[in-house]
C-alpha cells in the first residue's frame, strides 16, 4: 500500500532527492524579474486528428515535475522562479543521487533508487501561480471542522477500528479529483487518446477520465461521481478547456504525496466543488497544464496551479497492484486494537476492547473512535 508507515519515511527521505533528466521539451520562459509569471504562449499550432480536432494524443508522463511542490517554500518569497545559483544548486543534488544509482546496481541492491524517480530542471517555484503568494487560501470555518472529521492512516495518533478510518487511497479506490491530476512519487504516466466528440485521459495510478467535447447536458445535482462529471470544449487552436462539477466528496482535494501539500490528507470537498482546467499545447512536446480550483465552503477562495507536461511517448504504464497487496487495512486495525489492550492492560485505558462485544466504535460515525472513550 503507499501509505504505511515505512513507505511514508522513506517518501519522506527520497522527496529531498532530485533524480537527473532532460530538461522540459520547451525552454521555460523565465523573465528578468523572477517574481512575474508570463501568459501562456498560444503560438503554437498543433497538429490535427483525422476529424479536424487538435491532436493531444501521447503519453505525457509527470515524473519530471514531481519535485514541483503545490505551495511554494518560504524561502521563494513572491518569486515564481528559481535563481541560476538556486538551479546550480539543485544539480549538485543530482549527482550525488546519480552515484548513488550506481552503487545499486553494481550491489545489485536495487531500492529506493529505482522505485521513485523525478527529473532535474524546473525552475519553477510551486505549482501555485494565483494567489501569488504561492499558498493554498486558508480553509473557512466549515472547512477547518470537516477536515478536522477526515480519517487517514496519515494522520497522527489516530485510532484505527473499521474500514471507514482509512481514506480512498488506502483503500485503493481512488486518490481523488484533482489530487489524480497532480504528481506522485511513482507511477506518474498520464496517456491521452482522442476519438470524435471525445478525449480520454488514462492515469497510471487508480483512473481513467472520459470527457465528452462539445455540447453535453449537465447531470442532475443528485448524481455525483469521484471524478464529477468533466465537460471539455476546444478554445483557440491549442487549448482544451474541460469543466468538472458534480463532484462526490470524500478524498482529499489534494494528497499527500504530492509535495506541497498539508499534512494528513484531509483538506476536505464539498459539493459545491468544481475545477477549470485548461490543457495548452505550446510545442509539439509540451503541453502547459492549469488547473483552477474553487470550493466556497471549505475555502476562502479559489486557486490555480500551472504546470508543464512533457511528451515521452516510450514511457511504460506498470500496473498500479493495489488490492493484490493491500493488507495494511487489516494489520492496522490488527495492531492498533493490540496496542490499546495493552494500554488497558497497564490501566491507561478506561474499558477492555471486547472483540465479541460487537461492532466497534469506528462504525458508528459519532463515536470518532475507541481513542476518545479515554
Amino acid at each position: 500500500m503507499p501509505s504505511t508507515r515505512t513507505q511514508s519515511l522513506s517518501l519522506l527521505s527520497a522527496a529531498a532527492l532530485v533524480l537527473a533528466g532532460a530538461l522540459p521539451a520547451v525552454a521555460q520562459d523565465v523573465p528578468d524579474d523572477l517574481t512575474v509569471m508570463p501568459a501562456v504562449s498560444n503560438d503554437y499550432q498543433p497538429a490535427r486528428t483525422p476529424w479536424g480536432d487538435p491532436d493531444f494524443r501521447g503519453t505525457w508522463p509527470i515524473n519530471d515535475i514531481a519535485e514541483l511542490p503545490v505551495e511554494r517554500p518560504d524561502r521563494f518569497g513572491m518569486r515564481h522562479w528559481k535563481t541560476d545559483e538556486e538551479l546550480a544548486a539543485e544539480q549538485g543534488r543530482v549527482e550525488a543521487l546519480e552515484q548513488a544509482y550506481e552503487s545499486e546496481d553494481h550491489q545489485g541492491t536495487i531500492g529506493l533508487g529505482h522505485w521513485i524517480e523525478y527529473q532535474a530542471g524546473s525552475r519553477r517555484t510551486s505549482m501555485i501561480v494565483e494567489p501569488a503568494n504561492g499558498k493554498l487560501p486558508r480553509l473557512t470555518r466549515q472547512g477547518i471542522h470537516d477536515a478536522a472529521e477526515m480519517r487517514s492512516s496519515w494522520v497522527v495518533g489516530q485510532t484505527f477500528d473499521w474500514v471507514d478510518d482509512f481514506d480512498s487511497w488506502d483503500r485503493c479506490w481512488t486518490r481523488g479529483f484533482p489530487a489524480s491530476m497532480l504528481p506522485f512519487r511513482y507511477n506518474n504516466g498520464i496517456r491521452i487518446f482522442q476519438a470524435p466528440g471525445y478525449v480520454v485521459i488514462v492515469l497510471e495510478m487508480l483512473g481513467t477520465r472520459i470527457i465528452p467535447v462539445g455540447n453535453t447536458a449537465q447531470w442532475p445535482a443528485g448524481v455525483s461521481g469521484m471524478f464529477g462529471q468533466s465537460r471539455g470544449r476546444w478554445e483557440d487552436h491549442n487549448t482544451l478547456v474541460v469543466e468538472t462539477t458534480n463532484l462526490q466528496p470524500g478524498a482529499s482535494a489534494l494528497n499527500i504525496a504530492t509535495r506541497g501539500v498539508p499534512p494528513n490528507n484531509t483538506l476536505p470537498m464539498s459539493r459545491q466543488a468544481r475545477t477549470v482546467e485548461r490543457f495548452h499545447m505550446i510545442g509539439p512536446d509540451t503541453i502547459t497544464y492549469e488547473l483552477t480550483y474553487a470550493d466556497p465552503v471549505m475555502f476562502e477562495a479559489p486557486f490555480t496551479l500551472r504546470m508543464d507536461w512533457t511528451r515521452d511517448d516510450a514511457y511504460e504504464f506498470f500496473e498500479y497492484a493495489c488490492h493484490e497487496g493491500n493488507v495494511q487495512i487489516r494489520n492496522y486495525i490488527t495492531a492498533d486494537r493490540a496496542a490499546r489492550e495493552a494500554e488497558y492492560a497497564r490501566g491507561r485505558m478506561v474499558e477492555p476492547i471486547d472483540p465479541d462485544a460487537g461492532p466497534p466504535p469506528a462504525m458508528d460515525p459519532a463515536s470518532r473512535g475507541v481513542g476518545n472513550r479515554n
